[in-house]
């Protein structure tokens, strides 16, 4: 099969396109035939290295954790599924080695579920990660009716998903962005403030009495900004900053849940959740849309399609 691979750690120059063995499919496992692959930037920061302590490489590694295709062969053990079911994942195992930058991957069935139906490919491929991240996050919260929540980076593949999230339960948000994406945040239902100096002040502005909840999606030390915005016996919850942990918060590591994702397709059926396709590369272009993703500035998801 064609692929998207890499042999040592390094940046996009690492990448190599070309022939790579079709992967076997176990017992729970279904082949999929993959017609998008979502960018992210764990898939960059992975192939640098920096998940080196936590997740072992089995090289030549193919990248990739967001999928979209069809089921075209299955495992002995697989009812969930048949072929031909269009399906999209978070297609992450506990090891860096056969990824969703390829023609096909074996997917275990606990990271799938259906495609929603009225999604593109492209649009389906976008959601797995950034999705179940967003609503595992706002879970673990207990985010609920009536709560405020303050969602950093509020613009960003995870936090578009969050405010509409956030929203289909109920709660208010105020999110975190450059002036650019304030009425993209608008039109999604949140709040916008500018991020930098004085944001702590900015947020109070909206929120005199504190949030309830917030959801730090971008590290750096803005985590640290909490007790100053935050209401008594606020949930504080961070995908990026360990430090989380010392202000009585949560780090949260997203998990593959077949669960999980079938709720968030059911929602993008209804309406609740869309996604926003910013750039659309082809197998072979993957360096592209890694060194585009590391930029940091794309409002909406990078897309592979193969």
């Amino acid at each position: 099969m064609k692929a998207i691979s890499y042999r040592a750690y390094g940046g996009p120059e690492v990448l190599e396109f070309g022939e790579l063995p079709e992967p076997k499919v176990g017992p729970d496992s279904v082949l999929v035939k993959v017609r998008a692959a979502a960018v992210n930037p764990v898939d960059w920061k992975a192939q640098a290295g920096y998940l080196d302590g936590m997740l072992q490489a089995v090289f030549p590694v193919v990248p990739g954790w967001d999928v979209s295709g069809v089921v075209v062969a299955l495992g002995a053990d697989t009812p969930e599924f048949a072929i031909g079911d269009e399906v999209m994942g978070y297609v992450r195992e506990d090891l860096l080695s056969r990824g969703t930058f390829a023609e096909y991957v074996a997917a275990p069935v606990r990271t799938l579920a259906r495609k929603p139906a009225n999604l593109t490919f492209e649009q389906a491929a976008g959601i797995p990660l950034a999705g179940l991240t967003a609503y595992q996050a706002l879970r673990a919260a207990g985010t609920g009716e009536g709560d405020t929540v303050l969602v950093h980076a509020a613009a960003g593949g995870v936090g578009t998903m969050a405010v509409q999230l956030a929203k289909h339960l109920g709660a208010r948000v105020i999110g975190t962005a450059g002036e650019r994406n304030h009425d993209y945040l608008r039109a999604l239902g949140a709040e916008p403030v500018t991020y930098g100096d004085g944001l702590a002040g900015r947020v109070r502005a909206l929120a005199p009495e504190g949030v309830d909840v917030v959801l730090d999606l971008v590290g750096g030390g803005t985590i640290h900004t909490s007790p100053e915005v935050t209401a008594p016996g606020a949930r504080l919850i961070s995908i990026a900053d360990p430090e989380v942990a010392a202000l009585g918060g949560r780090l949260l590591w997203v998990r593959p849940d077949a669960a999980d994702l079938t709720a968030l397709s059911h929602l993008a059926e209804q309406g609740v959740l869309t996604v926003e396709v910013a750039e659309v590369f082809p197998l072979e272009k993957t360096a592209d849309a890694q060194r585009l993703s590391a930029e940091g500035h794309t409002r909406g998801k990078i897309v592979v399609t193969v």
